[in-house]
């Protein structure tokens, strides 16, 4: 997976609200069917803080890091997402009906 699309899951996954670690690799198997690896997701969190696309959650009340979505995060997802669903409905008019 690239890092760019370990980044749009961290962040599709904390438009739902602030997260740890544990519980944003959690929803992104969910989602996926598969887990990012540490290095993947520890490299994207920072990413993403760095860029202001995260930061932390000043509702931390336990010993974990919690994250949340920043207001540029969630600008920055939505035109990512828009542009991902424009090009996905090219694709599919272009393949045509699924055979059946």
């Amino acid at each position: 997976m690239r890092s760019n699309d370990a980044q749009m899951l961290v962040l599709t996954v904390l438009a739902q609200g602030p997260q740890h670690g544990y519980a944003i690799n959690t929803a992104i198997e969910a989602l996926t069917g598969s887990r990012l690896r540490p290095g993947s997701l520890y490299g994207a969190l920072a990413r993403l803080e760095s860029h202001g696309l995260i930061e932390p959650s000043s509702s931390d009340t336990d010993e974990r890091r919690t994250v949340r979505i920043t207001d540029t995060g969630r600008t920055a997802l939505r035109a990512e997402l828009e542009q991902m669903a424009r090009v996905a409905q090219a694709g599919l008019r272009a393949l045509g009906p699924a055979p059946a």
